[in-house]
Formats: C-alpha cells, structure tokens, sequence
C-alpha cells in the first residue's frame, strides 16, 4: 500500500510520524518494518545483544497477544529476541513454560521467544509488548529497573503506539506524560538525550471534514 511506502521512508530519514488508515491495511507493518530493518542493521554491524530497541504500547492484551503471533512468524530463525510483558506475564519460567503450551498447543516456543518476568529482567528483550498499566509499573518498580539502564538500558530508539484514538481526554494526557516519564528515564541513566523514533497508527482518528 502507498501509505507502507511513504511510512517507511519517512522512518528511513529519521521522521516521527502517525498512520492514519482503515482496518486491515497494513498499519503494523508501518512501524514494525522500519523497527526490524533497524535492528538487523544494528545486529549485522555489531553484532546481536541484549537490550530493548522497541516498545510496543498496545490499549489491551488481545491486540498484544496477536502481535505476538505476527512476530513469532516474522523472527523465526532470526536472533532477534521479542516478549510480552503485561499482567499476563508469568515471574518464574517454571510456570511461564507450561502456561505457554496450553495457550499454543501443537506449537514449539521460539528459543528468541522471552516469556517469563524474571528472564526479561535477565535478558531483556530486543522488542517488547506492553500496555501502558504496565509501563507504569515497569517504571516504578525497582526490579524492572534492567529494562531502562544499566548494561541493557542505552539501547532505546523506538516506540510504537498502536489504536492511539484510545488515548483521549484524561487518558490521553496521563499516556503522554507516562511516555515523558519513560524519556526522562532513559536519559538519565544513559546520560544523553535519547534519540527515540515514534509511531502512532489508528483506524479511526479524524475524518473526511478534518482533512
């Protein structure tokens, strides 16, 4: 589609841009391309490491869930590391492992596939899916804390809000400063303004008057 073409050079020159385009047309792949041209690029150059380079804000943990579908199929034999961390998210990998098998029956987990709290922490993962009830844990909590700095925090470039004409009103001015938060944090502890590029994609946001 010719709103992928024009996302993806707009990303190519550094833009932040929003996708505005009807159900099914593609809008993941508007950011989502851009983000894993991204990382392959960074991987080829300097080899793979740990660190998250994307976030992925979703509204609700079915459209989570879903993505994460997409991604298995995208990454499979890739070293690209990816996970979900919701309130879904198991701590220990003793109980993520079976709970990830009745969810996936006939399926074989991805070796880059993370999906336990206490191996995000470990090895935090190069894309990860969250919400924003999430991230404002993630921000608070001590133990999260590997996510943002430290030898694994310096990475951040990218952060991709999906259904953004969720966030209005009272809810949309707590996301933005949330997303100042998560700016401000990772300047801090990398000590430099960080160079993020963000996306925002929806299916229903203004009309044809708005234009």
């Amino acid at each position: 589609y010719v709103h992928q073409v024009r996302a993806i050079r707009k990303a190519a020159s550094g833009r932040n841009y929003a996708v505005v385009t009807g159900t099914g047309s593609g809008k993941t792949e508007c950011f989502l391309l851009p983000i894993l041209n991204d990382i392959f690029s960074e991987f080829e150059e300097k080899g793979r490491s740990a660190g998250v380079r994307a976030m992925i804000l979703y509204p609700m943990n079915a459209l989570a869930n879903d993505q994460l579908k997409r991604l298995r199929t995208l990454l499979e034999g890739t070293e690209i590391t990816f996970g979900r961390y919701t309130g879904d998210t198991e701590e220990t990998e003793s109980k993520a492992l079976p709970k990830w098998n009745e969810e996936n029956p006939g399926q074989v987990k991805l070796p880059n596939e993370i999906i336990s709290r206490e191996v995000i922490r470990k090895n935090p993962p190069n894309i990860l899916l969250t919400n924003y009830s999430m991230l404002e844990y993630l921000l608070l909590r001590p133990e999260d804390a590997p996510l943002f700095g430290g030898a694994f925090g310096g990475n951040w470039r990218h952060v991709a809000i999906d259904e953004a004409h969720i966030y209005s009103g009272a809810l949309g001015t707590e996301i933005a400063y949330l997303l100042r938060r998560l700016k401000a944090r990772i300047e801090s502890e990398a000590g430099k303004l960080p160079d993020l590029h963000c996306y925002a994609t929806s299916a229903t946001i203004g009309s044809e008057e708005d234009m």
